[in-house]
């Protein structure tokens, strides 16, 4: 496969592989230099991982980062589900603080994190199927943990699935046997997903060729080199595209005539 190949795979990791492991498959299954993939999951953890390759690596953290995820969790004592669904929707729906696990390689240090749904689907004595959706960071173990200790009984996660990443949704993800598979049929491209999806729920603006050369060469966005723009305020991350392609991601600054400049040329 060609180097310059660039895009977004959606993988269906399986179990017992890290994320780390599952990029190095890709890369050596595909050949490219570049791999990554955005939002970690456990080795035991299965579903959605966004892996990018190519160029597209310098994009990965600006996909969007909101989780959906299914998983099971073992209550230590009987509890009625009424009562398990008022302690969640009382203390663990909204704003929560959370402290990362003892085995996460970050700094443990307590921080925020939104829980937007956090719903039981099914009960069979202690063992409780659930779903959640929440703000990316967020640890499903840890939030299971947290719901035992309130609940003053205990809890453990037991099984998870990440079923939604962003745009990214199991339904068309594809498995690393499927990835093989389109290798060797050389039909891989059906499966790639272009730059241009971290775009998707972003402010755009248009600009015109000629303001091309200038751009890709770092160039702040000038008010002349712009065909369409939306509404614009500081602070802003804007995707500049031409022709429906990326050029780059950029803060908005509005100074005089300079509307933009680059955080990261795409070319």
């Amino acid at each position: 496969m060609a180097d310059e190949m660039s895009g977004f795979l959606n993988i269906d990791k399986p179990a017992e592989k890290t994320s780390h492991d599952v990029c190095e498959i890709i890369r050596r299954m595909i050949n490219v230099d570049k791999c990554g993939h955005a939002g970690t999951l456990d080795p035991a953890v299965t579903g959605v991982l966004p892996v990018a390759i190519g160029k597209a690596t310098r994009l990965l953290r600006y996909l969007k980062h909101d989780k959906e995820y299914v998983g099971t969790m073992w209550i230590h004592q009987d509890i009625e589900l009424k009562e398990l669904k008022k302690i969640i929707k009382s203390d663990f729906i909204g704003k929560i603080r959370q402290t990362p696990p003892v085995k996460s390689r970050v700094k443990r240090v307590e921080r925020e994190r939104e829980i937007y749904s956090f719903k039981i689907l099914e009960q069979k004595g202690k063992k409780v199927l659930f779903k959640v959706h929440c703000e990316a960071g967020t640890y499903i173990r840890k939030l299971v943990d947290d719901l035992g200790r309130k609940l003053n009984i205990g809890a453990h996660m037991t099984e998870l699935r990440r079923i939604k990443a962003g745009e990214l949704s199991e339904e068309n993800s594809i498995t690393l046997y499927q990835l093989r598979e389109a290798v060797e049929k050389n039909c891989l491209q059906k499966y790639i997903l272009p730059p241009e999806i971290i775009a998707k729920d972003m402010l755009k603006i248009e600009v015109n060729e000629n303001s091309l050369e200038k751009l890709y060469n770092g160039s702040p966005v000038y008010g002349e080199y712009i065909k369409k723009k939306g509404r614009l305020k500081m602070g802003d991350k804007i995707a500049v595209m031409f022709n429906k392609k990326l050029v780059e991601i950029a803060n908005v600054v509005l100074e005089g005539n300079k509307i933009a400049v680059p955080e990261i040329v795409f070319k």
